[in-house]
């Protein structure tokens, strides 16, 4: 026990140096991580949303092909979470990082150009690659940099990129779009590019620790722990319960309260700005806090505010729903990889690996619950309230598991 608690007194020192004697490189690689997130989350995948209705108007594709060409991204998104390891492993970290940005800048140039289906479907699917890579290596690029007190703060900071995304395709990609759908995917393209460059040079060092021999025991170990394959498995249900918020909401007020695709808009605005405030303060909140019962706190709040459309379509309701459920979008991101560093403290490589795992099983559910909603959702005959309700009811069995499941645990070890 000395041991391990000395290992981790030494660990502390030496991560926290770097934090203390050059503020401005950390600050400078969370800026580096918050202009990944913004590209390859926020720009390559959510500014999609808003175009789909354009899209559509615009004859490129049918809804139906709108719909799978979402699904592309996904699918994408999950392939990336699954490659990521090999790639960092094979190039480092920093340099998938930054072909990942090189990649999503490349997609939006090309989809401003309808060839096929297929052509834009290829280029759907790289995108949701380049957000999937990036998801799993940019913050444990910078995060074994940080000291452990700053971790949710760095960890929030890295992620506000993705609700800046979210915030810009609710707020950019109209403007853009008064100028033609392709003048909005040249726009978002050049954007993309010009954050890869201004990035390029900020991340930090690869952490030679990466790839200690010493810590592979320690890997296989922390990686089967009930207690991380549990934090998976409630990573996943969350991932299903942002699902009607993040693929139905602006259709369901647009359509199916009949108020149209500007007060739609208006709403995704709301859960862009919620976006980009949630990481930060559930960041915040768990240095402060512990990142377990932040976690619980998010769990719970979340089960609440998804479900509140089902319960009333008042607009106060919707505001809430839509702030809130857009904060936790990237705003569980940072208690999730905090909780990780928790239960795997010594060890940077089974961080690294845990947290992959952690990505993929939330793109699977993400995935699965996308294409299952839309096919409940034309299935119901266009029941907006069930996927809600469904959405709900997948947080709050993980708020089950987080509570039964690790005290069942702790009692099973004891």
């Amino acid at each position: 026990m000395s041991m391990s608690a000395n290992v981790d007194h030494h660990r502390r020192h030496h991560h926290a140096a770097p934090d203390r004697d050059a503020g401005g490189p950390l600050w400078l690689s969370a800026a580096a991580g918050l202009c990944a997130s913004l590209v390859g989350l926020g720009l390559a995948r959510f500014a999609y949303t808003p175009l789909i209705p354009a899209l559509i108007a615009a004859k490129w594709f049918t809804p139906a092909e709108a719909v799978y060409l979402g699904a592309a991204n996904l699918a994408g998104y999950l392939a990336g979470a699954l490659l990521a390891r090999d790639l960092g492993a094979r190039i480092g970290s920093v340099w998938a990082l930054r072909g990942m940005m090189v990649l999503a800048a490349i997609t939006c140039f090309a989809c401003a150009v309808p060839i096929s289906f297929i052509w834009f479907f290829g280029f759907r699917f790289l995108a949701g690659v380049s957000g999937g890579v990036i998801m799993v290596l940019a913050a444990t690029a910078i995060l074994p940099h940080t000291a452990p007190s700053k971790r949710g703060l760095i960890g929030g900071v890295i992620f506000a990129g993705v609700g800046l995304g979210v915030a810009a395709s609710g707020t950019l990609v109209p403007l853009l779009l008064q100028q033609g759908v392709k003048q909005a995917w040249y726009g978002l393209g050049v954007l993309s590019a010009v954050l890869t460059l201004v990035s390029w040079k900020a991340w930090p060092a690869e952490a030679p620790a990466a790839r200690g021999v010493v810590e592979q025991p320690v890997a296989s170990h922390g990686l089967r722990s009930p207690l991380v394959i549990a934090l998976c498995l409630e990573y996943g249900l969350n991932a299903l319960a942002l699902v009607p918020h993040m693929v139905f909401l602006v259709d369901f007020v647009a359509r199916g309260l009949g108020q149209g695709i500007a007060a739609g808009s208006h709403y995704w605005v709301l859960y862009g700005i919620g976006a980009v405030v949630g990481p930060l303060l559930t960041g915040h909140l768990a240095d402060r806090a512990g990142f377990a019962a932040a976690l619980r706190a998010a769990f719970l709040i979340e089960a609440v505010v998804v479900a509140l459309p089902a319960v009333t379509t008042s607009p106060a309701a919707l505001i809430v729903s839509s702030l809130i459920v857009g904060g936790f979008t990237p705003g569980i991101v940072p208690l999730v990889i905090g909780r990780i560093h928790e239960l795997i403290p010594h060890s940077a490589a089974s961080q690294r690996s845990a947290w992959a795992q952690a990505t993929t099983t939330f793109a699977l559910f993400q995935a699965a619950g996308a294409y299952g909603l839309s096919w409940l959702f034309a299935r119901s005959g266009g029941d907006y309230a069930l996927l809600f309700v469904i959405g709900a009811a997948g947080v709050a069995v993980a708020l089950a598991i987080e509570l039964f499941g690790v005290v069942g645990l702790r009692h099973k070890s004891s």
